[in-house]
């Protein structure tokens, strides 16, 4: 029985559990190709490639998006709750530490997206708009840019 066969003692759990809370645990680490979520092989370094090469995500996809954050990290804890309370190999331990750091890996490029903010979007598309109507009317009506089109004066006082 090799050294990684036999059952992971305490000491090294808490090694193990310490490498995937390291604050730079994912700095170098790849994502994984493909990964079991829930009994469904996902080809996650795909999914998340696909999604960080837009500019922005519609709507529709930040539904996929969001319930693929919530997956990923339900899976994470399944699979840190595995190395704490199971009884697993030191292979297997370190098995499921590498692909946490990879699914926190992948958690980073799909959190750097960063929320959408559709009511900012929508109110500065509306400020937008009013601005480019007004510029319109302006010159439409006759009014220099730095005149409001307020209080013209019909030969009084100028």
């Amino acid at each position: 029985m090799s050294d990684d066969d036999r059952p992971v003692r305490e000491f090294e759990r808490k090694q193990l559990l310490e490498r995937i809370q390291r604050e730079g645990a994912t700095v170098g680490a790849s994502i994984p190709d493909e990964i079991s979520i829930q009994g469904e092989e996902i080809d996650l370094q795909q999914f998340v490639f696909e999604i960080r090469r837009r500019d922005t995500i519609p709507a529709g996809e930040r539904e996929r998006v969001d319930r693929a954050k919530k997956n990923l990290r339900r899976e994470r804890l399944q699979r840190k709750q595995r190395i704490e309370d199971d009884e697993i190999t030191l292979a297997a331990g370190k098995h499921l530490a590498e692909s946490i750091i990879g699914i926190d890996r992948a958690l980073n490029e799909l959190e750097s997206l960063g929320p959408v903010d559709l009511e900012g979007e929508a109110r500065a598309q509306e400020t937008a708009d009013r601005k480019r109507w007004m510029k319109f009317l302006r010159k439409a009506l006759g009014h220099s840019d730095d005149d409001s089109g307020h209080g013209v004066s019909r030969g009084r006082g100028r």
